[in-house]
Parts: structure tokens; C-alpha cells; sequence
């Protein structure tokens, strides 16, 4: 099939079990001008969760650091919020992201090469290309592959595109910024309760195979005729298609029991808002949902964005956001911080905090839903005042199954931010020896919390 058979309606047919079926393709620089404008199972195993957390605008390392590392640590004014919860959390300090003679894309330049490994080149003020895939994309291709979804991302401010799950490109994880949406995807239409003892698959769902080995003779002449570029696009889209099926053929069969499982009620209406105030509340409403979706194994998987990188939470009948304050404000000369802002900084953890404390409620096994999770909290920056990339703050809550030694503040001394993703998939069992591209490339494992 010559190149000039295909456009932007074209659709790949073939036959499945008798029936016509047409797979529709992805916009293409094929279809485009030359500007590019013109268009818990009883008796098996308990199942490990893996999740990122974001939130914008960094820290004031003097305020969130603890000075001793090691188990004798103490939290500062704004982790103080981890406190209770101190043998389950791991605080690291001192971990860099390298530029390698990049620009510093600022609050990106941070979160993509903490998540992704790679520096990136294209980019800025909290949006851009993903210069590899991020580390939640990673772990669900190992995690995520026997559960109904793959993963999960919430945004808390109402913009569905505020979201730092990305493959390697343009491609973003849209994030649930509805409670009803999201009670709806997870526990509507499709929900199979672990519990009930009975099971009845979709007839829907039966009907469903393979649609792309039935068009794979015309897969194979348009990947002759296009570019490497679409050659990529049409491997992202195969990839996320093939999911699809991937995730039909798990509701064909019956889930197994899950005893943390309590399916929720459905939630009230709730508008979202950029105020710290409907921002807090969005998460909580967002995060019960969340919990219970992965004490049923409806995924393993998530990302949770509490605002966008260049944050845009402020405080009620105010309409200067965080991000505006922390380039504008003054730093106090007595306190040496910015009063304003830190307002925002004191209370982040707790939100976080508030997450792991929900996990953490929830007996699974012999432990908790904290206990077999583990939870990477992360900013962009260190001081986003001057965009700083030294000591990325991270937090990880969790200790993967008892596969990761949690309690412990750990100096890195200088190293880069991918030591600590390195031994996230390490810990999670992937089989992955070397992490990272360039100045951040690493196969060096932080030794003190693999148990």
C-alpha cells in the first residue's frame, strides 16, 4: 500500500470471527503539512502498589530537611507532618539532577529527570515533552498488567492535563479531577466485587479479541511507508491498544478476594477550585476513592498531581497563587523565608501525609495497604524562588512487602536523583541494573534501604 493510500480517515479492517472490525489510527506527521499545523487474594501472594505524588513549587530545605541521617532523625517544620508515621517513611536529601550542558527548563528540567531519568530538552514552566518514560509508566508495565486498570491519575485542582505520567514524548496520562467520574470509572460499569462470591462476565467484554492481529498484514504496509517519527507514534498507540485488550481480558476472568475490598459509595457532586481550601478537600475526596480502588486491585498503579508545577494553589479571596510568591515575595529577614509561601510549604506534607495515613488504616495480610505500597512524593524544584535542582526533595512512604527499609533519613551526598528511582524498581522486582541517561546514568542502588 503506497503512501498516498493513507490519511487522516483512514482505518486499518480486517475480520474477527466473522465480523468486519476497523481499527482507527492516531494523528501522524503523515497526515499532517510540512509545519505540522494542519490538523489481596486469599492464599496467593499480596500484591505490591506503586504510586507518585507531586506537588509544585519545592521547599525551604532548612524547614524540610532533618539534619541527622540515619534513624536518629528529627522532622522540620515542614515535614513535621510525617511524624507519626516516622518507621514508615524514608526522607532523602542531597540527591541532584544533572543538566548535562542543558538549559535549566525551569519547574521541569527537576520532576522529569527525577521521574523519567533523562534531562530534557524541550519544555518550561511545568509542561513539555517527557524526555523518556516516568517511573510510574515504568513500574505499571511490571505491576500493572493483571488489573483492570493499568493506573490511575488524579489531578486535585480541576485540569485534567496536570499530570506528570507521561511516556517518552507528548504523551500525557490524562489525571480524574471528578470524584462521581471517578467513582463511576472505577466502581460502575465493569466493577466485578472480589468478595461477592459470584461472577458474571460481560457478554460485552467476551465478544472482545484481538483487533490488531486482525489488521496486521495492513500494521505492516503502513509501517514500510512512514517515517521513524509516526513509526514511534504507531508503537505508543499499538502499545496503549493492546492494553486495552489487556485489560478486557482481566474482566473475563473472576477476580480474586481481596479483603481490605469495602466498595464505596458513591460520592456527591463537588466543584473543583484552585484555593488551598478546595484543593484539600478535592484530594481527600479523591484519595478514599483511590485507597479503596487499590485495596479491590483495581489497580496497582498511580500518579497524584496536587497542582501544576508552577503551582496555582492560593489562599481564599486572594489571587496571587503560590508560584507568583515565590519569585515575588520578599524573604523575611528575620526568619529568612518567604512568610507567604511558606504558608503553602507548611502544610504540603500534610496532605501527603494524610494519604499514607488512609493506606496505612487499611489491614491487608499481616500489615497494611502502607505496608505493601510504596509512595515516591517529589517536587520540581528545591527552591523554586531560584529554580534550584540540588537536594530534590523525596519522600517515599511504604516498604514494599518488607522489601524496602523504611525509618531512615539517607544523605545523598551529591549523587543524582536516579539512585532513588534505580532502587524504587529494584525494590519492586523489576529487573533493571543500570537507570538514567548521561550525568544521571546510575547502577549504583542505595544499599540502606534494600532489605
Amino acid at each position: 500500500m503506497s503512501l498516498s493510500k493513507w490519511n487522516r480517515r483512514s482505518v486499518m479492517s480486517g475480520m474477527l470471527r466473522g465480523a468486519s472490525v476497523a481499527v482507527a489510527l492516531p494523528c501522524l506527521d503523515l497526515f499532517l503539512d510540512g509545519n505540522g499545523e494542519a490538523m489481596a487474594a486469599t492464599g496467593s501472594p499480596i500484591p505490591t502498589r506503586f504510586g507518585t505524588w507531586f506537588w509544585g513549587c519545592g521547599v525551604n530545605e532548612k524547614r524540610f530537611f532533618p539534619d541527622a541521617v540515619g534513624r536518629d532523625f528529627a522532622f522540620k517544620e515542614e515535614s513535621i507532618a510525617l511524624a507519626p508515621l516516622k518507621d514508615k517513611i524514608t526522607m532523602f536529601s542531597g540527591f541532584n539532577a544533572y543538566l548535562d550542558g542543558q538549559p535549566n527548563l525551569t519547574h521541569w528540567s527537576g520532576i522529569m529527570t527525577t521521574l523519567g531519568g533523562t534531562v530534557p530538552t524541550k519544555g518550561g514552566n511545568g509542561q513539555g515533552a517527557a524526555p523518556a518514560t516516568t517511573l510510574d509508566c515504568l513500574v505499571a508495565d511490571h505491576l500493572g498488567t493483571g488489573t483492570r486498570f493499568k493506573q490511575i491519575g488524579i489531578a486535585c485542582t480541576g485540569q485534567s492535563n496536570v499530570s506528570f505520567s507521561m511516556r517518552a514524548g507528548t504523551t500525557v496520562n490524562p489525571s480524574e479531577v471528578d470524584p462521581l467520574a471517578l467513582y463511576t470509572r472505577l466502581f460502575g460499569t465493569g466493577f466485578q466485587d472480589p468478595n461477592s462470591g459470584t461472577f458474571k462476565p460481560d457478554p460485552n467484554v467476551m465478544i472482545e479479541q484481538s483487533v490488531l492481529s486482525s489488521v496486521k498484514g495492513q500494521r505492516e504496509a503502513l509501517g514500510r511507508v512512514v517515517g521513524s517519527a509516526d513509526r514511534h507514534r504507531l508503537d505508543q498507540y499499538y502499545t496503549s491498544v493492546r492494553e486495552l485488550e489487556n485489560q478486557l481480558a482481566v474482566q473475563l476472568q473472576p477476580p480474586p478476594r481481596a479483603d481490605a475490598c469495602v466498595v464505596p459509595k458513591a460520592p456527591a457532586g463537588m466543584e473543583p477550585g484552585t484555593t488551598w481550601e478546595d484543593a484539600t478537600a478535592m484530594h481527600d475526596r479523591l484519595t478514599d476513592l483511590l485507597v479503596m480502588a487499590l485495596a479491590c486491585n483495581q489497580t496497582h498503579v498511580f500518579h497524584v498531581a496536587l497542582s501544576q508545577a508552577t503551582s496555582n494553589l492560593r489562599k481564599a479571596g486572594q489571587s496571587i497563587a503560590l508560584h507568583e510568591l515565590t519569585h515575588e515575595e520578599p524573604i523575611d529577614p528575620k526568619l529568612g523565608y518567604q512568610i507567604e509561601a511558606t504558608f503553602f510549604l507548611e502544610r504540603v506534607m500534610g496532605l501527603y501525609a494524610n494519604l499514607l495515613t488512609k493506606l496505612d488504616k487499611v489491614k491487608e495480610g499481616n500489615g497494611t495497604l502502607l505496608d505493601h505500597s510504596l509512595i515516591l512524593a517529589t517536587s520540581e524544584a528545591n527552591l523554586a524562588k531560584l529554580h534550584t535542582l540540588e537536594s530534590l526533595p523525596m519522600v517515599v512512604g511504604g516498604s514494599a512487602g518488607g522489601r524496602w527499609k523504611a525509618g531512615q533519613h539517607i544523605a545523598g551526598k551529591g549523587d543524582s536523583v536516579t539512585r532513588v528511582g534505580l532502587t524504587i524498581q529494584q525494590a519492586l522486582g523489576m529487573p533493571v541494573g543500570t537507570w538514567g541517561t548521561g550525568g544521571n546514568e546510575t547502577s549504583k542502588t542505595i544499599g540502606e534501604v534494600m532489605a
